[in-house]
């Protein structure tokens, strides 16, 4: 977009009027449509700023005012702006040092009155505003970051990708793991794995980085602080943090579901043991059963023998019933818990 079309709100905070008039003409040749505001005082600087009736999106100040100047002008300068609006120097002042120390303490930059032309004016102007949109863009990403970060129900961390050290991690993570904050700051992710896991741990790490995975999913045993074992479903995607290569981690506990699809499967092997002694173990007292009674309804037979088959039907009627009965008692058993 042309910089004619543009339309700012900027602040001279400037008390030598020729000088103001001399930085609005230069404003007005390329930034035409911008308002511009003078405030001869640094009070009267403060009063404008704090009013909100205008949110100003440049600052240019000089560093000599009546109320006001130096070092101490600038760090008032900025907190007064709520250190949310770029602030420009305009000075006679060419010292290098201190350019140099200004720029540290928060100005966007620093122009001398004695060098200033329009093109210069234009193109620190722009730069500066466009500049401090991106910041401020990047500073909300940043924010979303944490925000998804900190306020995740899910344990979440930041490690390394070369020393393995914990480099962030979220409340979720501390309550789950029974670690304090600094104690995971001085902790590598070795240290939540059980001892005899660490080999494994190390060979899935080298092998992400022969791959060059940038994100990667598997299930892994973590060790809390008091001891205890857990199954965690983990995804982790390659990040930069604060300038160094990471991974960020999201852990989900699975610990209970593990447990509870072993209880599962635990209940369909006595489920396939019930199957298999109904199929197997009942037929063969219910098969002398239907033989006994075939058998005592055809044949002609004597008291004695009549006495001695009614013996066997007992005998299989009290054998299924003891089938039973064990069918039954395993069958109460299998009681699902989660």
């Amino acid at each position: 977009m042309q910089s004619s079309l543009l339309h700012y709100s900027i602040l001279i905070i400037e008390d030598n009027l020729g000088d103001f008039v001399l930085i609005e003409d230069y404003l007005h040749e390329f930034l035409p449509s911008s308002e511009i505001y003078q405030a001869p005082t640094f009070s009267k600087a403060k009063e404008m700023l704090a009013s909100k009736d205008i949110i100003y999106d440049v600052i240019l100040l000089d560093l000599s005012l009546p109320d006001h100047s130096g070092k101490k002008l600038i760090e008032e300068a900025i907190e007064a702006s709520g250190n949310n609006t770029p602030i420009i120097i305009l000075t006679g002042y060419s010292s290098l040092d201190f350019a140099i120390e200004s720029l540290t303490i928060g100005v966007a930059d620093y122009l001398l009155k004695d060098e200033l032309t329009p093109i210069a004016l234009r193109k620190s102007v722009l730069y500066t505003i466009e500049r401090h949109k991106i910041l401020l863009n990047l500073k909300e990403s940043e924010q979303r970051y944490a925000d998804l970060f900190h306020f995740s129900p899910q344990p979440m961390w930041v490690f390394d990708v070369e020393t393995l050290a914990f480099l962030n991690v979220n409340e979720a993570a501390i309550r789950h793991y029974g670690y304090s904050y600094d104690e995971f700051l001085s902790m590598t992710i070795k240290d939540i794995r059980p001892p005899e896991d660490i080999p494994l741990l190390q060979a899935v790490l080298t092998r992400n980085k022969t791959t060059h995975r940038s994100f990667f999913q598997a299930e892994f045993r973590h060790q809390k602080k008091n001891g205890e074992i857990i199954i965690v479903d983990l995804k982790s995607t390659f990040i930069i943090y604060r300038g160094r290569a990471a991974k960020l981690i999201l852990a989900h506990d699975i610990t209970a579901n593990k447990k509870y699809l072993e209880e599962i499967e635990h209940q369909n092997q006595k489920l396939r043991e019930i199957a298999w002694v109904q199929s197997h173990v009942v037929r063969a007292p219910l098969a002398r059963l239907l033989g006994l009674t075939q058998f005592l309804n055809e044949e002609d037979l004597s008291p004695q023998e009549y006495k001695q088959y009614l013996k066997e039907l007992h005998n299989s009627a009290s054998e299924l019933d003891i089938i039973v009965k064990d069918i039954v008692k395993k069958t109460h058993e299998l009681k699902l818990t989660k």
